[in-house]
């Protein structure tokens, strides 16, 4: 699979970039000497330079440090939302999938109401009675991300349910749950892993989106969408706060979605569309 992924071009740049991304979320504070939350209001707002390669905010936080920090908190909170929409969707989709019947009708209807519910409207909700928190917030957003797993996994699953070796694994006596997860979800791993490449891109917008209301990461922690609205709140006495945070969304919701299409295509044999 990797091969093939090399053999595509942007995909392989894809990976790279998500790698690199991965590797600064994990080693960040090695690589700054900046407290990321220091306040220096005597250098608020100061333009990029030697000392502050990114700038200061208003209240003169370095903005590389924070940058390099928020990192690991955008990372996270987009991982705890697929998390969640995995431990509720793949589950439920094995099941609905594998026995079909009343039990997949009763499991489809549930996940056909869950989709009508805008996933920041269900944030604000949860964020209202809980109280503001990113943990909170992507959680819910994780409950709106399961259809679509469940979907992804419940087609996937019946489409292999019929195939030989889960057939003979019934005729030795296995029973169901280890049929579930040991012979068919080791089958269906290839497109779940895709849908989750996509997932995490999507789920790093919603964060962005929560943070810029501010019913996400709370201060002083930052997140790539908190920096976005600290940047929005000065942008006329320093638009160039809006530059960094701003392509770091973007470039890597960029590069997840295009490292998945390109998981798509090493699985299945054919190039990544372009």
């Amino acid at each position: 699979m990797f091969s093939d992924l090399r053999s595509d071009t942007l995909s392989f740049v894809a990976f790279v970039f998500v790698s690199a991304v991965i590797l600064i979320a994990v080693f960040g504070p090695l690589l700054v000497s900046t407290d990321p939350n220091q306040l220096n209001l005597r250098h608020a707002l100061a333009r990029p330079s030697s000392e502050f390669w990114l700038g200061t905010d208003d209240l003169g936080r370095d903005q590389f440090s924070r940058l390099i920090s928020a990192t690991r908190v955008t990372l996270l909170a987009a991982a705890e939302a697929v998390a969640v929409s995995l431990v509720i969707g793949l589950p439920l989709g094995l099941v609905a999938g594998y026995f079909g019947g009343k039990i997949d009708s009763v499991l489809s209807r549930l996940n056909d109401a869950l989709m009508s519910v805008p996933a920041l409207i269900l944030a604000i909700a949860v964020v209202a009675v809980v109280g503001p928190g990113l943990t909170t917030s992507m959680f819910a957003i994780g409950v709106v991300f399961s259809p679509s797993i469940f979907r992804l996994v419940r087609g996937s699953t019946m489409s292999v349910r019929s195939e030989t070796y889960v057939e003979a694994a019934v005729a030795i006596g296995a029973r169901s749950p280890r049929i579930m997860f040991v012979h068919v979800l080791r089958n269906i791993l290839p497109p779940v892993l895709v849908q989750i490449s996509l997932l995490i891109g999507i789920a790093m917008i919603a964060e962005a989106n929560l943070s810029f209301l501010g019913l996400g990461v709370v201060p002083p922690e930052a997140s790539w969408g908190s920096m976005l609205r600290t940047a929005f709140d000065t942008f006329y006495a320093a638009p160039f706060l809006m530059f960094a945070p701003g392509l770091a969304i973007g470039l890597t919701v960029l590069a997840f979605s295009q490292l998945g299409d390109g998981l798509g295509g090493a699985l299945t044999g054919k190039k990544a569309s372009r």
